[in-house]
C-alpha cells in the first residue's frame, strides 16, 4: 500500500497529463520507472536517519547496511548516501566462529587490524645492571642509569655551562662542535627571570669531555697553574702602571712634560748681489738662508 501511495505522489495530476505531448509523457513514464527501481533498491534512504535517532535500538552500523547500497571502488567499499556522497563502509566486529555472510547471503566486511606492534628496547643500567625502558638521565642526557640509581647530589649532579668552562677550561666548540655533542636541559635563571635560560649539563659528561681535550688530570692542573701565573703577572703589571700614574699626579713637579719648541730664525745683515739685484740673509743660529728682492 505504501509503495502505491509513493508512486501516486510521484505521478503528475491528471489534468496536466492531458496537456503534455507524447514525448513528455514517455519521459515521465521513464522517470517514474527509474524512481520506482531506486526505491526498490533502497538507494534513496539517508544513511544517517537511523544513526541520528537510533530509536529502534538497532546498531548504527546495521542501520547503514540496511538503508544504503555498498559500492566498491578500487578495492575499497563505500556507502552510497543517495545525496551525492560516498562514505567508507564501517567495519563491523564479528564474534569468533561467526561466518562471513549475513542473513541475505551478502558478505560481511572483514575487520582489519591496523595496529603495529612496536618492540620496546630496554637499556641496561650501568650501576645496578637492571634493564629499564625509561629514565630521566637516559631521556635527557643519553646516560644509561635508571631512576633508582640516580644521585643528583654527587655522581649525577648538574653543572652550568659557565661553571664548566671555568673549572675545566673548555671552549664553546668543545660543547657544540666536538662529536658527540653534549646534551643539556634548559632551566630559568634563579637569579633573574629576565636573563637568558641556563644550560645544565651532566657533570660526568663534562669531566669526560675535559679528559678528551686535555688528556689527563695532570695536564688540566698544569693549564690552571699556567693561566693563574699569567693572571698574576697581568695584575702586577697593571698595579705598577697605576702606581706610576699616581706618583706622577702627586709629585708633578718632578715630572716635566716635554714639549716641542718652534724655532724662530734670527737673521744677520743682508748681502747684496748686484748681478741679480737680490738680497740674502742667513740665520744666526741655523744654516737657513733666505734670498729676496727689495721693491
Amino acid at each position: 500500500m505504501s509503495e502505491a501511495v509513493a508512486t501516486d505522489e510521484l505521478a503528475p495530476p491528471a489534468e496536466k497529463i492531458s496537456k503534455l505531448t507524447n514525448a513528455q509523457k514517455a519521459r515521465i513514464e521513464r522517470n517514474l520507472a527509474k524512481a520506482q527501481k531506486l526505491r526498490d533498491a533502497k538507494l534513496v534512504l539517508h544513511p544517517f536517519k537511523d544513526l541520528a535517532s537510533n530509536r529502534d535500538g538497532t546498531h548504527p552500523e546495521a542501520a547503514l547496511s540496511q538503508g544504503s547500497s555498498v559500492i566498491k571502488v578500487q578495492g575499497t567499499k563505500y556507502i552510497d548516501s543517495g545525496g551525492g556522497f560516498l562514505l567508507e563502509q564501517p567495519v563491523l566486529p564479528t564474534a569468533p566462529g561467526v561466518s562471513g555472510l549475513n542473513k541475505s547471503g551478502e558478505e560481511l566486511p572483514v575487520i582489519v587490524d591496523d595496529a603495529i606492534a612496536i618492540p620496546i628496547q630496554y637499556e641496561e643500567c650501568l650501576d645496578c645492571g637492571d634493564q629499564f625502558a625509561d629514565s630521566y638521565l637516559f631521556n635527557n642526557f643519553g646516560h644509561s642509569v635508571c631512576d633508582k640509581c640516580r644521585d643528583n647530589d654527587d655522581r649525577h649532579a648538574l653543572i652550568t655551562r659557565t661553571e664548566a668552562k671555568a673549572e675545566y677550561l673548555l671552549k664553546d666548540c668543545d660543547f657544540d662542535k666536538r662529536e658527540p655533542k653534549l646534551r643539556y636541559i634548559s632551566r630559568k635563571n634563579p637569579h633573574n627571570v629576565r636573563w637568558g635560560e641556563m644550560k645544565l649539563y651532566l657533570h660526568l659528561q663534562i669531566h669526560k669531555r675535559a679528559m678528551e681535550v686535555w688528556g689527563s688530570e695532570e695536564e688540566l692542573v698544569r693549564q690552571h697553574e699556567s693561566r693563574e701565573d699569567k693572571r698574576e703577572v697581568g695584575k702586577a703589571r697593571k698595579y705598577n702602571k697605576q702606581m706610576k700614574q699616581l706618583r706622577m699626579e702627586v709629585r708633578s713637579s718632578i715630572y716635566t712634560k716635554k714639549t716641542h719648541v718652534v724655532h724662530e730664525h734670527e737673521f744677520g745683515p743682508d748681502t747684496y748681489n748686484e748681478e741679480e739685484d737680490t738680497y740674502t740673509h742667513t740665520c744666526l743660529s741655523c744654516p737657513y738662508s733666505e734670498t729676496y728682492e727689495k721693491m
